[in-house]
């Protein structure tokens, strides 16, 4: 979490202050709040970690483990395009949002670990920027910021510097931390409720598919696009505007419009915001039967829907579908598997009953590769 006043009046008489920020699970709501749409997400013990050393020579050095090392003047803060995709983007990207805020950082010198994957949906980028928002939080703004304006900082700071047009929902579910429903109606003030409920009886973890999402924004990007052309036939910015009964009287003019991929994603979308929902009652009435099948029910509206388990064209190389198929194989009807994040590449998310879960993970690893299955908590 991020250090209180106290914590870091204490630690400033020392060399270094720390600072985490988790990654996070998508349980459910895969693709919608970019529209303005219901999710249901959860933090994990996976976390980025930092050691912080103010220095006030009015440069900041990022120091990641497995990245190169990052140097800037907080100064000189416009996007530059040869550092989209790349970690030094998403440190100028969170020093500009706190300028933006007239809040400018001072310089400091961090030493960053993580355990959260990256490439595997379980958000190391949105995990990141959070810790760094909770650095500059805790060293130049007094801790005046909330969790929801961290993770606007680094929503913004992913969109315009990283270049991957993502929603809210990775920064909000790592700063916020916990099991929380998320609305995004009113994406300047989402309404984020955490839960008091538990997955009984089941093990949560995600299974590399082997292939990353380096290379893949442009396939990410298309979702969105696509449902932006069905949005404007309604003069609307997002599907959250648009009347679901309405754009089924207008279906044969949004297929000649969008095309018939848009349609499909359109309805995956109307239909994951209902399903978030049941999620959540399903949850906090402890029917975990009717919470697993829709589970189940979102992973194969993200297949046949949704269409971001194979990017097109990939005949020979279908990582994530083929991780997908075996892990429904495996659970044999039990539990529930579905694409875990931005898709295309990446994990699967199952959720699979406790007695089953060492056969589960010791057959999937025999097929696919070794310590390919990650158990996670929810914290």
């Amino acid at each position: 979490a991020a250090a209180s006043p106290d914590f870091c009046m204490q630690e400033k008489r020392m060399e270094y202050l720390t600072f985490s920020a988790p990654g996070r699970v998508e349980l459910g709501g895969n693709h919608t709040d970019h529209q303005h749409g219901c999710v249901l997400a959860a933090a994990i013990d996976r976390t980025a970690r930092a050691r912080v050393r103010p220095t006030g020579e009015g440069v900041v050095r990022v120091f990641s483990r497995g990245y190169a090392p990052v140097e800037l003047a907080p100064d000189d803060l416009s996007p530059r395009q040869e550092e989209r995709n790349t970690t030094a983007a998403l440190v100028r990207g969170m020093a500009a949002a706190f300028a933006r805020r007239g809040i400018l950082w001072q310089g400091f010198d961090a030493w960053v670990e993580s355990d959260v994957l990256p490439g595997s949906g379980l958000s190391s980028s949105a995990a990141f920027e959070v810790l760094l928002g909770r650095i500059g939080n805790a060293l130049f703004a007094g801790n005046s910021l909330t969790a929801p304006d961290i993770a606007r900082m680094g929503q913004w700071a992913e969109n315009v510097y990283f270049g991957k047009p993502c929603g809210l929902m990775d920064q909000l579910a790592s700063s916020t931390g916990g099991l929380v429903f998320m609305d995004f109606r009113d994406p300047a003030a989402p309404l984020v409720r955490r839960l008091d409920a538990a997955l009984p009886g089941c093990v949560l973890c995600v299974v590399d598919s082997g292939a990353d999402h380096a290379g893949l924004t442009e396939a990410y990007a298309a979702i969105p696009r696509e449902l932006g052309a069905v949005c404007r036939l309604f003069g609307a910015e997002v599907l959250r505007q648009v009347e679901e009964a309405e754009f089924y009287r207008r279906l044969p003019e949004v297929r000649r419009a969008a095309g018939d991929r848009a349609v499909l994603r359109a309805i995956h979308v109307f239909d994951e915001n209902r399903r978030v929902l049941g999620q959540v009652q399903a949850l906090e009435n402890g029917d975990t039967e009717g919470f697993l099948a829709l589970v189940n029910d979102s992973g194969r509206s993200s297949w046949e829907y949704l269409q971001n388990i194979a990017p097109e064209g990939a005949a020979g190389h279908q990582e994530l579908a083929v991780t997908l198929a075996l892990c429904r194989r495996l659970l044999r009807g039990r539990g529930a598997a579905r694409v875990h994040g931005g898709g295309f590449a990446g994990t699967a998310l199952c959720m699979v009953p406790e007695a089953d879960y060492p056969a589960f993970r010791a057959e999937l690893e025999t097929l696919l590769a070794p310590d390919c299955c990650h158990r996670l908590q929810i914290v």
